[in-house]
């Protein structure tokens, strides 16, 4: 009896245990071995983004053309009458003055004597081309030799037409001389052509420049950086900066504050270049992202690594 009483203990032991192993796997809460949706939340990474500051600059517009460097006057010399260059008085590069005896021709001929004409400076300046050689043979159409003013260069260029209703006189240009290529040299437009060349449809101006340079020769091939127009009085920034978003220009503001952009949208002025003015909706000193604008959208979180960039 005995034997069968501790049988009947452990055997109700052992059902309670079960049953409190059922009940305690049945009821306790259940885990999704499923991720939801999207995945498991990760930690949002933070965007590097360099920055500018967007500051009032003036923005100069301009035009490249080519040009010729030349003698502000510059006269051919003409004999009065035909026949052999008797004799010469001047060489390439000698300084003359107007009136002075260049050369002398003789206009005799087999049978017939006459007293040799003499060829007179129109002007001073310098000999810029060199004189025909004694003995050759001249009519009143040929020039003796030409004569340069110097002292006085002006350049001649042709401007593209589509730029020509911004030609004036007044203009400023720079200059760079490939005897020269490291070193710019200041013009000034003096004067316009009045009509169009159908041909090549530019429009000739002339230059002057502001420095007398004896370095300058006329002959000198010249490449102008003529200054068009200036643009003013709005804050600048690179045009890569500006974002399209809804088919409205924008850009993102950083916010030193808490470290992050905000999405601004803009009215866009003039550009020259890489840069655009910005005719509203920021503010002078306020720091533009300008690379890194793929990676954020409206109230990111960033970290500002610009470095050489006046953002700092």
């Amino acid at each position: 009896m005995k034997i069968k009483a501790s049988f009947i203990v452990v055997s109700f032991v052992c059902v309670c245990i079960l049953c409190g192993t059922f009940f305690a796997i049945k009821f306790a809460p259940k885990k999704n071995p499923f991720p939801p949706k999207g995945g498991f939340p990760q930690e949002q990474e933070t965007a590097s983004v360099r920055t500018m500051v967007a500051e009032r600059k003036t923005l100069h517009a301009y035009v490249d053309t080519n040009g010729e460097i030349e003698c502000e006057s510059s006269v051919d010399c003409y004999p009065d009458i035909g026949g052999k260059i008797a004799r010469v008085y001047v060489a390439l590069g000698d300084t003359v003055k107007k009136g002075d005896v260049l050369a002398e021709v003789d206009p005799s001929e087999p049978g017939s004597y006459y007293v040799n004409s003499s060829v007179y400076a129109p002007i001073s300046g310098m000999i810029t081309s060199t004189p025909k050689e004694i003995g050759t043979t001249v009519a009143s159409s040929t020039a003796i030799t030409t004569i340069g003013d110097v002292s006085n260069l002006q350049i001649r260029a042709k401007v593209p037409e589509r730029y020509v209703s911004f030609l004036k006189r007044g203009l400023k240009a720079a200059i760079i001389l490939e005897a020269y290529p490291n070193e710019t040299f200041s013009a000034t437009v003096k004067k316009v052509s009045p009509v169009l060349d159908s041909q090549s449809r530019t429009k000739e101006i002339l230059l002057s420049f502001n420095k007398t340079d004896s370095r300058i020769n006329a002959g000198m091939f010249a490449k102008l950086t003529l200054f068009t127009a200036d643009y003013a009085g709005r804050p600048v920034v690179p045009i890569n900066s500006v974002v399209e978003k809804n088919g409205k220009n924008c850009v993102f503001i950083f916010d030193e504050d808490d470290s992050t952009v905000n999405l601004r949208e803009v009215e866009l002025g003039n550009s020259v270049d890489n840069m655009i003015q910005v005719v509203s909706g920021i503010y002078e000193g306020e720091k533009v992202v300008v690379e890194g604008m793929t990676s954020v959208s409206d109230g990111s979180k960033v970290r500002n690594i610009s470095s050489g960039l006046n953002a700092e």
